[in-house]
């Protein structure tokens, strides 16, 4: 007896198969005869472990406008804002806003996200604000949370406490900005500094890392030595490494091994990239997503990321990593079946390893979370953002959708078009 049978799914490995879940766990993986509180009918569709996010920004997140419009769109006017912003907002204004968007990111199948939370604040409203949220929302979401010294942990006076007491009270990561520190060796030592404090606590680091059109802006080899140093490899990510964009190839032909040796992960956002970064040029215009493919080719591990949903940095979003991966693929250039495949990867299992999930995946023995999406396959997922027909989350239904409509009628004909169309 089963509490759940998700029945005929195709896995996105192309194994078309049920999955039995009973006590919150996957319990079986083969075709089912067997009794079960409900059955889900997943002929045809595809079932894939939860959507990841490994970089986000819960505390400023629809917060889009206030307390008013970036004007220029630069990352640099977007910090201003927020430090604008932080000064008014109410613990319960963030609250109320991440789990208005927390719910909006379960029912498009985002189960799992890291949070960057500001601490230079001498109150932590913000860190106390995010850490009633990850409390609210355990039972579906697996709500990480950076200690992110948003104005540089030398740079801003009170920081480098305020990030201490954050990572006291609980917080999971430590965050940093070394490309925002007063000077290139200031964010040089601040790289050594937060790695220290991790390796210290047993943490994870997760580092804002060259988010800039800078090609010499390189704190990601103090990065990877660091990592390397003190064995944290695994437990290390760059996010953003815009800067990449610009380097000069020779001096990345010598930095993508250190990376690789130091078990670095990778973290590009390419709508915020893409969006803020180029800002200064003319033409041509770079569009500051690092180097992905390349990355990936010396056994990086890369995943795609979010960051902000109508915030200060970036007036759209919807929580739908499905459109950060369309994009990201764009942008990357990822256009080959294998890389698009890869681009859904990203978005699940590899976001899973750099967030170190345990129990993630569809196998026997894992938390039974999973999606069911009105797609045949990952490609065809990706193509069109397909519906998220069913969401379980640590074996419990927490969001249905219809499906997009399957056939559209075509004005003065008889005949129909259907938008799922699986290539062999």
């Amino acid at each position: 007896m089963f509490d759940l049978i998700v029945k005929g799914g195709t896995l996105p490995d192309g194994r078309v198969t049920d999955i039995g879940i009973r006590d919150g766990m996957i319990t079986a993986i083969e075709t089912l005869d067997a009794e079960a509180g409900e059955v889900i009918d997943a002929t045809g569709d595809l079932v894939a472990p939860p959507f990841v996010d490994p970089h986000f920004h819960l505390d400023a997140t629809l917060s889009y406008g206030l307390p008013r419009i970036n004007a220029s769109g630069t990352l640099l006017e977007g910090i201003g804002l927020w430090g604008e912003l932080k000064k008014v907002v109410t613990q319960e204004e963030m609250v109320t806003r991440a789990l208005e968007y927390c719910d909006w990111a379960a029912s498009l199948g985002l189960l799992a996200i890291r949070s960057h939370v500001d601490t230079c604040d001498d109150t932590l409203k913000g860190v106390e604000a995010m850490l009633e949220v990850r409390e609210q929302v355990k039972d579906y979401i697996d709500l990480q949370l950076v200690a992110f010294p948003q104005d540089g942990l030398y740079r801003d006076p009170t920081a480098h406490a305020n990030t201490i007491r954050a990572l006291d009270m609980g917080l999971d990561v430590v965050g940093g900005i070394p490309h925002f520190e007063r000077s290139m060796a200031d964010g040089a030592a601040s790289v050594r500094e937060l790695c220290q404090i991790a390796a210290d606590r047993g943490l994870m680091v997760d580092l804002h890392c060259d988010e800039s059109d800078d090609p010499h802006s390189r704190h990601i080899e103090t990065l990877a030595q660091e990592a390397h140093r003190h064995g944290l490899a695994g437990r290390v990510a760059g996010s953003h490494l815009s800067s990449m964009h610009s380097m000069d190839n020779y001096y990345v032909s010598k930095l993508l091994p250190l990376i690789a040796e130091a078990g670095v992960a990778a973290i590009p956002n390419p709508l915020i990239n893409i969006m803020l970064q180029g800002r200064h040029d003319t033409f041509p215009k770079r569009r500051g997503l690092t180097r992905v493919k390349e990355m990936q080719a010396h056994g990086i591990t890369v995943g795609w990321g979010q960051d902000c949903v109508r915030d200060p940095w970036y007036s759209l979003g919807t929580g739908d990593m499905l459109d950060v991966a369309f994009m990201g693929l764009h942008v990357a250039q990822m256009s080959s079946p294998d890389e698009m495949r890869r681009c859904f990867d990203m978005v699940t299992t590899q976001n899973a390893r750099i967030m170190g999930l345990e129990g993630y995946g569809l196998q026997v023995g894992a938390r039974a979370s999973l999606v069911v999406l009105d797609a045949g396959d990952p490609i065809e997922a990706l193509r069109l953002r397909a519906a998220r027909l069913c969401v379980i989350s640590k074996g419990r239904v927490i969001s249905r959708a219809p499906r997009m409509d399957a056939a559209l009628t075509i004005t003065g004909r008889p005949e129909t078009v259907r938008r799922r169309h699986k290539l062999d």
